[in-house]
């Protein structure tokens, strides 16, 4: 199958920016990787996004968007357009790019009452991209949860089936696990054979930051500094891991603040110092990952850690210890730990717009392989 060039455009549950990657790819594998970048939300934004979410909670209608909602998505699909033309200003054979897959912002996601939001409004980024010098002959597509979530699936994760491709790439043994540290962490497990295994584990970093926010007034507990400086509540921490999700059978998927109530209520975080509290929000991070171990094919034989958490050294030294198994960042074999999601989301719209599964009853849930998405061309 013929390769394209295609833009895939991420904004994640930590809610950090707008992650911008370019790929050439012909929907099975990746033919050359392209330059990539992020663009910051300003605090405004991102302040803008954490309202959204709250508000977004009630919702049981997906294209509602109530109060803090429409101001949101407008923003979101802005920022969009704008990374999207400073990244072609930097790198101008973006502009040849012919798909782009956009994910948008999820806001709420309750698969069990068949119910995921994402905004992003895709006609307004449709005209934003062609301002920005996509097209004609290029197409956005978008929307690429829904379809999965309406014939009975979870919606998320994802990412497996980009992660698949990328494992045959690699020079590790299998099985292989893909480790996603975003909000949430999500596992991909990789054997070479079958279609590849994925499900949520846990909080990876929302929890975190959303501690370090409250308490500091910055939104990360930077290279995991406090956490390493603080003492782990290991009686807290049995009681967090006696929450049903971790032992519960996959599929299994989780919105950012699934854990936030459970956590005020039962880790004890206010009488904590600002390092305990995040050595040990940053443990159940790494025990939750662990405990999904006995819920793969196999024990795995390699992980490769991605997303942001795959940049703080605490948690990494944790999950190694926890896991038992390597722990490996995605740059140590080549890859980019912050550019795999939007690469993800560039390889999933070409697959959709060639009629290919992005989603299976492994990863899932589905009862068949699934495609889907929404596709605009941008004449």
């Amino acid at each position: 199958m013929e390769t394209v060039a295609a833009i895939g455009l991420m904004s994640g549950t930590s809610l950090d920016g707008v992650d911008v990657a370019l790929i050439e790819t012909d929907g099975e594998r990746v033919a050359a990787f392209g330059p990539h970048a992020t663009y910051p939300y300003a605090p405004d934004d991102r302040a803008l996004l954490v309202r959204a979410i709250e508000e977004a909670a009630p919702l049981t209608d997906r294209t509602a968007r109530p109060g803090a909602l429409a101001q949101a998505e407008a923003m979101l699909t802005a920022r969009h357009g704008e990374a999207v033309a400073c990244f072609v200003a930097a790198h101008p054979a973006a502009a040849q790019a012919r798909v782009v897959g956009f994910h948008g912002q999820t806001v709420l996601h309750r698969p069990e009452i068949a119910l995921t939001v994402q905004i992003g409004d895709g006609a307004g980024l449709a005209r934003a991209l062609r301002a920005a010098g996509l097209g004609p002959g290029a197409t956005l597509v978008y929307d690429l949860r829904a379809a999965d979530v309406a014939a009975g699936g979870q919606g998320a994760p994802l990412v497996p089936v980009y992660h698949a491709a990328l494992a045959k790439g690699l020079d590790l043994p299998l099985p292989v696990l893909f480790l996603n540290l975003g909000g949430v962490a999500n596992v991909t497990y990789v054997d070479g054979g079958a279609d590849p295994v994925a499900f949520d584990t846990g909080p990876a970093n929302a929890l975190i930051d959303d501690f370090m926010k409250e308490r500091t007034g910055r939104p990360v507990d930077a290279e995991g500094a406090c956490a390493a400086a603080g003492r782990i509540d290991e009686a807290a921490l049995a009681r967090l891991l006696a929450h049903p999700f971790f032992a519960q059978q996959p599929p299994k998927s989780l919105d950012r603040n699934d854990f936030k109530a459970f956590v005020a209520e039962h880790a004890g975080l206010a009488s904590k110092s600002i390092e305990d509290g995040a050595a040990t929000l940053t443990a159940l991070s790494a025990a939750t990952v662990a405990a999904a171990l006995p819920l793969l094919p196999q024990r795995p034989r390699a992980v490769v850690a991605a997303g942001g958490g795959a940049h703080n050294p605490t948690l990494l030294a944790m999950l190694a210890g926890r896991l038992g198994v390597p722990v490996t960042p995605a740059e140590a074999v080549g890859l980019s730990s912050d550019a795999m999601e939007a690469q993800a989301f560039a390889f999933l719209a070409v697959r959709a717009l060639k009629g290919l599964p992005l989603s299976f009853p492994t990863t899932t849930g589905v009862p068949t392989p699934m495609t889907g998405g929404v596709s605009i061309p941008l004449q």
